[in-house]
């Protein structure tokens, strides 16, 4: 047998929890971005120190997220998202109450420890509980829960920011975390049969290389490109990236399996999790400050108009899964949502100050149903790929490049913004609170227009990033010559109940 398990196993209270979890994780995540502009004004800050409200969240949780992975498969999957839920939920609680932006970004970093322990347990969990149709289901139930979140996360926290203020936003979910610290209690204990030592020495590596790439992206406008500490950061996280994968070659009980990463599905659909990260993240995360700085819009308003982008997130995913299901390619299915979010960004150019509903309609409901129909089946059939016993791994993974790229993403979006601001404004302070949604009355009508050709060609840039992933992607996808058409796995029988192998992936 390849995994133990506890006795007592129920599905539905592990779908549920699991699902819960991603609820709040994708709420909390999309509901802080409306509340940026009143957190700068009631703690003083903009520019970097802000954004790292944000950027610290999203870097914690994506370089950890492979540690979590490794350590569900060796201590027990539901030990780590348990303990992911306790940090998830001090962190949230320190938010609450912090009285400086560096407390703040202190709490932040706290709470996206706990979100990886949270995300690589979730889909650990789920990897190990359902095989083939069902998995698909289950993933295509957490892409439409983590879509739920994304469109009532910036309506929520719009509303609790205009009625109560920023902190009751924080103080909500850290509620809500801790009923995900209760529930675990009803989760069965599963992990690997081997408990291989974990590579402390890989981990620690990997955790500084995206911590100093992070720091570079974040820092780079603040203190200039050529700045001897931002390039020092590049060059260090670039070398420290080089020297984890020499480690990771020769390492015995590795932190990241290499045969992951040399399948080729596995890593055609690992990349396709960069749709959500590339596509979708950045924008959901400042065009937002762009409605309350530029239109006016109250942080309500500006969460209703997110609708637009989040809500297809919300029935996408049932629909990509249903068609895999049914028997429509994968391939073909990631090809056209990886479109719709490339073919969006473009069209996202139409933007202008006082732009209606009527105008962002069109783009934004694109990139939200290609981000949605990549959300049904990119779990799954990464999945489909991993033998038994390292789901936990092969979770942490996909689920560090994801979360790894949103980081990156939102961190390169915001310094881009940042950059190009400093270009056409020449004054980097100026550009500063531009980007942290402050346009001064006088001079607002040119600082508009010189915001909204930043995002312009920020748009045109994600859409072409998008292009180059999406041919990636189907190229990997593409069966070689000969290449036989992998099987599901024999019936395995598991945790006192019997589980079919995966279903093949369909091409």
């Amino acid at each position: 047998m390849n995994e133990t398990a506890a006795p007592r196993s129920r599905p539905s209270a592990t779908l549920g929890l699991v699902l819960l979890g991603m609820l709040t994780l994708a709420m909390s995540m999309s509901g802080t971005t409306v509340a940026l502009p009143d957190i700068g004004a009631d703690l003083g800050a903009s520019g970097a120190p802000l954004q790292w409200v944000i950027t610290g969240y999203f870097l914690t949780a994506s370089s950890f997220m492979l540690v979590a992975g490794s350590l569900a498969d060796t201590f027990g999957r539901r030990r780590v998202y348990r303990v992911g839920a306790a940090l998830f939920t001090a962190g949230l609680a320190l938010s609450a109450t912090a009285s400086d932006v560096l407390l703040l970004d202190a709490a932040r970093i706290l709470a996206g420890l706990g979100a990886s322990g949270v995300m690589a347990g979730g889909g650990a969990l789920l990897a190990s509980t359902f095989e083939g149709a069902a998995r698909t289901r289950a993933f295509a139930s957490l892409g439409t829960v983590g879509g739920i979140g994304l469109a009532a996360g910036p309506t929520l926290s719009g509303a609790l920011v205009g009625t109560l203020g920023w902190r009751a936003a924080f103080l909500v979910f850290a509620v809500v975390g801790a009923v995900l610290l209760a529930g675990t209690l009803f989760v069965a204990e599963s992990r690997a049969a081997a408990r291989p030592r974990l590579d402390v020495v890989g981990a620690v590596t990997f955790i500084a290389a995206l911590g100093l790439l992070m720091a570079g992206v974040t820092q780079g406008p603040q203190n200039g490109w050529s700045h001897p500490l931002v390039l020092g950061a590049f060059g260090g996280g670039a070398l420290l990236l080089v020297t984890f994968g020499v480690l990771q070659r020769r390492s015995a009980h590795p932190v990241l399996d290499l045969a992951l990463v040399r399948d080729r599905r596995y890593l055609a659909w690992t990349l396709a999790g960069l749709t959500g990260a590339v596509g979708f993240a950045g924008t959901l995360t400042y065009l937002p400050t762009y409605f309350q700085g530029v239109d006016g819009a109250s942080s309500g308003e500006a969460g209703t108009t997110m609708l637009l982008l989040t809500a297809p997130v919300l029935f996408m995913p049932l629909i990509g899964a249903r068609l895999v299901n049914r028997g429509v390619p994968g391939r073909l299915v990631i090809a056209v949502a990886m479109g719709l979010v490339a073919a969006g960004n473009a069209w996202l150019t139409v933007l202008t100050p006082g732009a209606g509903v009527g105008l962002l309609a069109g783009p934004l409901l694109t990139i939200g149903a290609g981000t949605g129909l990549a959300n049904g089946i990119i779990d799954a059939q990464a999945m489909n790929s991993v033998a038994p016993g390292r789901e936990g791994t092969a979770a942490g993974f996909l689920n560090t490049v994801r979360g790894g790229g949103q980081a990156m993403m939102i961190a390169a979006l915001g310094a881009g913004l940042l950059s190009l601001l400093q270009a056409r404004l020449g004054a980097g302070d100026l550009a500063g609170r531009v980007v942290s949604g402050h346009l001064d009355g006088a001079d607002h009508a040119y600082l508009a227009g010189e915001f909204t050709g930043a995002w312009h060609t920020v748009s045109w840039t994600i859409a072409g990033i998008m292009t180059v992933v999406a041919v990636t992607v189907v190229v990997l996808l593409r069966a070689p010559r000969g290449d036989k058409k992998p099987q599901p796995r024999p019936l395995t029988v598991s945790s006192g109940s019997a589980r079919t192998g995966n279903a093949a992936s369909p091409r």
